[in-house]
């Protein structure tokens, strides 16, 4: 799940100011801290219990949809970082999604966070069935979207899919092709302006380095991920509500795949949303309700 989205796409198919709704009032105002022999960076927004985000493959905390971020913000204090190695993060090897569920353990320790909602998109929500199986504890509710189980289990996507996400440098258009179903790649061009216009504005950061050997680290710790069924094996052990998020046309992660996590994790309930794999963008208004009553089991 290698969706690399960085400014110079957006800049290179939008004038500044093109897209989107105005800026926001919110600054982001990013913080650092020492994790796990390395430096995290990270920063928050919104009022309410803590929602941690954990984004896909090559992704900074700055990719997430300005959009999708205004309306979670309303109801929870998110919590947005920058895995090791890339974005405004320190250099670490990170060399699987073990390892990186301890970064994101660590960094709520840090930062005194002892319990959390936590959302992982893609490669993110890899990060979060580790982080639920290993830290239970640290996991009040957990919403997994657009990701897979590992191993055997898993659907792969489309031949085509693969192809354009082994891609090193692939063009907007294949990028769009993989976030958003045909007919709707104008939305995935407004998504873009989004995120120029709150780079330029400060509401996200300007936090978009993504360095290749990071990427390809991230790569090679799939491998494992979907040679083994240990995590598969795992999710019937997870004890917290969990919500899986699909979209119904993801050529990179079938729904099949949110339909097996449903159906491992106890008592785990599916969601479908009209979309791609950036469908909790384009469905922003939908996936947010359904994020927000989720969240409020047990509370």
């Amino acid at each position: 799940m290698r969706l690399r989205l960085t400014l110079f796409l957006a800049v290179a198919v939008l004038p500044a100011g093109c897209g989107g709704t105005g800026p926001e009032p919110f600054r982001a105002d990013v913080h650092v801290e020492r994790v796990a022999g390395t430096t995290i960076a990270w920063y928050e927004r919104g009022e309410g219990a803590p929602l941690v985000l954990l984004t896909g493959t090559g992704s900074t905390m700055a990719e997430w949809d300005p959009a999708l971020l205004r309306l979670l913000a309303r109801h929870h204090r998110l919590i947005l970082l920058d895995y090791p190695g890339i974005g405004l993060s320190g250099r670490w090897k990170a060399d699987s999604f073990d390892s990186l569920s301890d970064v994101v353990a660590g960094l709520m320790k840090a930062i005194g966070v002892g319990e959390a909602d936590v959302l992982g998109w893609s490669m993110g929500g890899f990060v979060a069935q580790r982080l639920a199986v290993d830290y239970p504890g640290l996991v009040s509710h957990l919403v997994l979207a657009g990701t897979n189980p590992g191993g055997s289990r898993t659907v792969l996507g489309s031949a085509k899919a693969q192809a354009i996400d082994s891609e090193p440098n692939p063009t907007v258009s294949e990028i769009l092709s993989l976030l958003y179903p045909p007919g709707h790649r104008a939305e995935g061009r407004r998504f873009l302006g989004r995120l120029e216009q709150a780079s330029q504005s400060g509401e996200i950061p300007d936090d978009f380095r993504v360095p290749d050997t990071t990427v390809r680290g991230q790569v090679a710790a799939e491998d494992p991920w979907l040679r083994s069924n240990r995590n598969y094996r795992q999710l019937a052990g997870i004890g917290v509500p969990t919500l899986a998020a699909a979209g119904a046309e993801d050529p990179v992660v079938p729904p099949a795949n949110l339909e097996r996590i449903a159906d491992r994790i106890p008592g785990a309930k599916l969601a479908v949303f009209p979309g791609a794999h950036a469908f909790l963008f384009q469905s922003r208004r939908s996936f947010a309700h359904a994020v927000d009553e989720f969240l409020r089991v047990d509370r």
